[in-house]
C-alpha cells in the first residue's frame, strides 16, 4: 500500500499550511455510542425516566450493529431533541464533568490513542468530529488532548435546552464545518487527514488528502473500495492512562518535511493494521 492508493484530489479552495487529522468519535475512537454513555448518570441525575433509558439502549444497540440508516437516525434525533428540552444546561455539564472519566475511559481504543499521539508528535492538529453534543463531546476531546472540536449544537434559553437544534454535525455539514474550520486555522486540507467508521461520514472523509475507513459498515467499506481509502480496524478498548499524554509538537514545514510526516504516520499506520 502506497500514499498514492489512499490519496485524494487537492479540494478546490484549501490553502496552503497546517495539518490536521480529523476523527470521528462513536466507534472510531471509543467502541461505543458517547450520547448512550451517558444514560445512567443522567438517570441518576433526574434528568431522564426509566423508559428513556431502555429507549436509549435500543437506540445503543442499533447503533453498535451499524444497522441505522438515515431515517432511523433523523428519528433518533427528533427522539433525542425532544428529550433534553427544559433540561437546565448546568447541569448536565456538571454531570458530564464527574463522569466522563469513568464512562468514556474502558471504552476508548488503544490504537486511536497511539494514531492521535502519533499526530501531535508530527506537528498536526487533532480534530474531534461528532454528532454528538457539544456538551458530551468538548469534554470528550479535552480528555484526549484534542486540539479543536466540532460537535452538534443544542439551543439554547434562559439556561435551558428548547429543544430546538443551532447546528446539526451530521453528513455534508460536517464536511462544511471542516472546511470552515480549515480556512479558519491554516489548514492544507489535501494534506490532513480524516478517520470515520460509517457511510454517513463519506462528505467528511472527501474533504481531505488522507482518509481512512475505521471498522467500517458494509456501505462504507464499498465505497472506501471504490475511492481507494485505506482500512482500519480498531479492537483493543483501554482505559486512558494518567500518563498518557500527547507527544510534544513538532513544527513541520516545507514540501519535504510533509512529505517526511505523512510517511511516518502511514508507516504507524501499517504497523498498527499488522497487528489487527
Amino acid at each position: 500500500m502506497t500514499e498514492a492508493q489512499h490519496r485524494t484530489s487537492r479540494p478546490a479552495g484549501s490553502p496552503a499550511g497546517k495539518v490536521a487529522a480529523f476523527f470521528d468519535l462513536d466507534k472510531t475512537i471509543i467502541a461505543t455510542s458517547s450520547t448512550a454513555a451517558f444514560s445512567r448518570p443522567f438517570y441518576a441525575g433526574g434528568l431522564i425516566t426509566r423508559g428513556d433509558v431502555l429507549r436509549s439502549a435500543y437506540a445503543h444497540f442499533v447503533f453498535m450493529l451499524g444497522s441505522a440508516d438515515a431515517d432511523q437516525t433523523e428519528r433518533m434525533r427528533a427522539h433525542l431533541s425532544a428529550l433534553v428540552t427544559g433540561w437546565d444546561v448546568e447541569k448536565v455539564q456538571q454531570i458530564v464533568a464527574e463522569t466522563v472519566h469513568e464512562l468514556v475511559d474502558p471504552y476508548v481504543y488503544a490504537e486511536a490513542v497511539e494514531l492521535i499521539a502519533e499526530h501531535h508528535g508530527l506537528g498536526h492538529e487533532v480534530v474531534v468530529v461528532s454528532a454528538s453534543g457539544a456538551e458530551l463531546v468538548e469534554p470528550i476531546a479535552a480528555v484526549l488532548g484534542a486540539d479543536h472540536a466540532i460537535s452538534t449544537r443544542m439551543a439554547v434559553a434562559d439556561g435551558r435546552y428548547t429543544g430546538g437544534i443551532d447546528y446539526y454535525a451530521y453528513g455534508e455539514n460536517k464536511a462544511a464545518a471542516i472546511r470552515d474550520l480549515a480556512l479558519r486555522e491554516g489548514y492544507d486540507l489535501a494534506a490532513s487527514y480524516a478517520y470515520s467508521d460509517s457511510i454517513t461520514d463519506s462528505p467528511m472523509l472527501g474533504t481531505v488528502g488522507h482518509s481512512y475507513v475505521v471498522n467500517p459498515d458494509r456501505n462504507l467499506r464499498r465505497l472506501a473500495a471504490e475511492k481507494g481509502w485505506s482500512t482500519l480496524t480498531f479492537s483493543r478498548p483501554v482505559a486512558l492512562r494518567p500518563t498518557i499524554k500527547p507527544v510534544p509538537v513538532i513544527a513541520v514545514v516545507g514540501t519535504v518535511a510533509l512529505a517526511v510526516a505523512a510517511w511516518l504516520v502511514w508507516r504507524g499506520i501499517r504497523r498498527r493494521s499488522r497487528r489487527a
